[in-house]
């Protein structure tokens, strides 16, 4: 869910440029999984402990409406192969303001992630904290470029498959032990889970770069969400069912707590080393990120020209500073409420989850749109019933999120409605303006056609 490597997710509307090197089914299924699994996984078995085994029922479930969602991209990615990303889907589907909405939700949702990175990896830290006496742990960091996807994974599915022989069924005899009605239970799993599958999309890479796109990318994109969802089902049924649930629930490092468990302090140590080195990473490919939307958005000229400024080198540093700026004051607002870790964790995770899926809800239903533009004669198309269930699982999740993570993001969203009009008037200052020719929406010379009375007759 938080990438290490960011590949089609990149907001960026531009043409595909085709390449000697082609991505076959391996390559984009790895895309999608490394894309997934990050540091929002290693902190979930103690986010959904509460809720017994609906949390593992929940993952079955998420993962069916993700896989739904990562059919809609890859029909996306068909009918517009030139595009890539949720922004410049909505945006020619919808137009503009709809496009910055989604680019503005989308941002909002990269620097509402940081946070929630900087907890796995301060959480792993903590277990480590002995054993780092006097030393430089952050020198890890160095080697990030060199770690590949799978090596990233291997403990962790080392964990969910050899670590099943040591489930005590007892700790998951409770189906809901939250107190919770089961619809109830269920909302408020559905942003706690979704959050390990964003990123999905990853696969609609441009069609170019991948060998039979129109076969590859679905089915990339259904293995590489059942592979993560596999992998996520397996992992939560093994730290539930090995760490005890009173203690799960206060756990900062479920992983690590059942690795201890099971093989002893070595093995604690080595999930612990894996989840910093995924953070660190996940956290740097974000960094990275978080400037690049808002500077794509800027270059399409919806987004201030302040964040297209690039250094020398080609990095947006005022788009990253800000991002960051805004990411720490989440951390110290999140800290200051003296809330539990699992409060303040679900909290981030609900925002952050709410502003991802706003996308996930437009693109859902641009299919049909961006097709009747492309038909050019042909029958008009409609809206499948993946794409139905697509937009009715987004919404489920927005309303899971809570009411109040959606006000927060309600609130966020809205205050880009000021640097929209701000944008939108500052272009349409720079225009020429005709007395009576103009179009009063986009300030261009419009064609004006005749009346009929004024059409010559035949």
């Amino acid at each position: 869910m938080l990438p290490d490597v960011v590949v089609a997710a990149t907001p960026a509307a531009v043409p595909a440029r085709p390449t000697h090197a082609s991505l076959g089914l391996a390559a984009c299924t790895a895309i999608v999984v490394g894309n997934m699994v990050g540091s929002g996984f290693y902190l979930s078995p103690s986010a959904v402990a509460p809720y017994g085994q609906l949390a593992i029922l929940a993952w079955v479930v998420m993962g069916g409406g993700a896989v739904c969602l990562g059919l809609t991209f890859a029909r996306l990615a068909r009918l517009a192969p030139a595009t890539g990303g949720p922004y410049a889907y909505t945006r020619l589907a919808y137009g503009d303001f709809a496009g910055f909405l989604v680019a503005w939700g989308y941002w909002i949702s990269i620097w509402a992630s940081l946070p929630v990175i900087a907890v796995a990896f301060t959480g792993s830290f903590v277990k480590l904290a002995p054993a780092f006496d006097g030393s430089r742990p952050l020198a890890i960091a160095i080697t990030l470029a060199e770690v590949t996807t799978y090596t990233k994974l291997v403990p962790f599915a080392a964990i969910s498959i050899l670590g099943l022989i040591f489930v005590r069924f007892d700790n998951l005899s409770a189906f809901n032990p939250s107190g919770k009605s089961l619809f109830e239970s269920s909302a408020a799993l559905a942003p706690l889970t979704m959050f390990a599958y964003l990123g999905l999309e990853s696969a609609t890479v441009p069609a170019g770069d991948v060998e039979n796109a129109e076969r590859t990318i679905p089915r990339s994109t259904m293995l590489g969400i059942s592979v993560a969802g596999l992998l996520y089902v397996l992992g939560t049924i093994v730290v539930m069912g090995v760490v005890p649930r009173e203690q799960l629930v206060a756990s900062h490092a479920p992983f690590a707590d059942a690795a201890r468990l099971m093989w002893g302090s070595w093995a604690a140590t080595v999930v612990a080393i894996a989840v910093m080195i995924s953070s660190l990473g996940a956290l740097n490919g974000w960094t990275l990120m978080m400037g690049q939307v808002p500077m794509a958005a800027a270059q399409d000229r919806i987004f201030p020209a302040l964040f297209g400024r690039v250094s020398p080198r080609g990095v947006p540093g005022i788009g990253i500073v800000i991002s960051s700026a805004l990411a720490t004051a989440l951390v110290l607002v999140g800290a200051s409420g003296g809330s539990k870790f699992a409060s303040v964790y679900d909290m981030i995770v609900s925002l952050s989850t709410m502003a991802a899926v706003i996308p996930y809800v437009f693109c859902a239903l641009a299919p049909v749109l961006i097709a009747m533009r492309a038909r050019r004669g042909a029958a008009a198309p409609r809206t499948t019933v993946v794409e139905i269930v697509a937009f009715l699982f987004s919404m489920f999740v927005l309303y899971g999120c809570g009411p109040t993570p959606v006000l927060y993001g309600l609130v966020l969203l809205l205050c880009g409605l000021p640097v929209y009009v701000w944008q939108r008037a500052t272009l349409l200052a720079a225009e020429p303006v005709s007395d009576d020719n103009a179009d009063s929406t986009t300030g261009r010379y419009a064609r004006r056609r005749p009346s009929r009375a004024s059409r010559p007759r035949r």
